[in-house]
């Protein structure tokens, strides 16, 4: 699988993807990312100039529709991609289920928007997908970018050590993760639940799946609808 990811600030992205599991991931060979520089597709070659004064007036620069194209034109004669995405406030709500989906699709090609955003054209005629991290705005894409990326490549098989591990994550099943405990069994008087240390495999897991199933309802019972 490979993740081609176009932006203002390549330099945003530099630690979210050269570091832990997404890192090994990258070092396994299981996944490519390569961050690209829009400006280097730029019309302007002395200012590498990327945006320009929104049609109608109104605050912000908006991305010009010319080297996006460009970005995605040159990508695209190289590689095959699932999907084009575009990182938008008023895109699709990322969650788990999608994470899963779009781990088992193919390439991927993950726009970031920046500025008062991009020309309408580009969402028009060259993004297939637009994602929201949540209904807040961020500077740019770049850490939705990097969101999304970790989300997804921890699904790959062989990213995490342990792959059970990611399907008994929060939200795979519509429900919230089980609390969890580790050693010592009793610190400050509070005690792990005797159930964890009863050596009962069947019981442990139908209590943790009755926390997980109380805790959904507490937290967040709209994933039971």
């Amino acid at each position: 699988m490979r993740i081609d990811i176009v932006t203002v600030l390549p330099e945003l992205l530099e630690s979210p993807l050269n570091h832990s599991i997404v890192k090994r991931a990258q070092d396994k060979g299981l996944i490519e990312i390569e961050v690209h520089n829009l400006r280097e597709y730029s019309n302007d070659p002395k200012h590498h100039r990327v945006d320009d004064y929104a049609f109608g007036g109104g605050a912000g620069m908006v991305m010009q529709v010319e080297p996006i194209f460009r970005a995605i034109t040159a990508l695209k004669e190289k590689y095959a991609y699932e999907e084009v995405i575009y990182t938008s406030p008023d895109g699709e709500k990322f969650s788990q289920p999608l994470a899963n989906r779009l781990s088992i699709g193919g390439n991927l090609l993950i726009l970031c928007g920046h500025y008062k955003g991009i020309d309408q054209r580009v969402r028009d005629h060259l993004i297939t997908k637009e994602i929201s991290i949540g209904d807040y705005v961020l500077t740019g894409g770049e850490l939705a970018a990097a969101v999304m990326t970790d989300a997804i490549i921890r699904l790959i098989p062989g990213a995490i050590g342990d792959e059970q591990s990611a399907l008994s994550d929060s939200f795979q099943d519509n429900l919230l993760a089980p609390p969890v405990y580790t050693r010592p069994a009793e610190f400050n008087g509070w005690k792990v639940p005797d159930i964890l240390l009863s050596g009962h495999e069947r019981k442990i897991q139908e209590w943790q799946l009755q926390q997980s199933i109380e805790r959904t309802q507490r937290l967040r019972p709209d994933l039971l609808d």
